[in-house]
């Protein structure tokens, strides 16, 4: 069984005070997006979906970690 993740933002700031987008379940980013709930990132950062990401956008690096080791895992 594996999970659907997207990238969304948070809009907590890095250490070069852009905006990230962390990896979230994508089944949660609609629910969110509509009614307000927040979600959890993989890196467990928990915020309401406010924008979604584009090509290139930067990534918070606990998610782009743990998201590398999750495919390599072959989840």
């Amino acid at each position: 069984m594996s999970t659907r993740t997207d990238v969304v933002p948070d809009l907590q700031r890095d250490d070069t005070d852009n905006i990230v987008f962390h990896y979230v379940d994508k089944a949660k980013i609609v629910q969110s997006a509509v009614l307000g709930d927040v979600v959890t990132a993989l890196c467990g950062a928990v915020f309401p979906v406010t924008r979604s990401a584009k090509p290139g956008s930067p990534v918070c690096p606990a998610c782009r970690d743990l998201m590398e080791m999750l495919r390599s895992l072959g989840s």
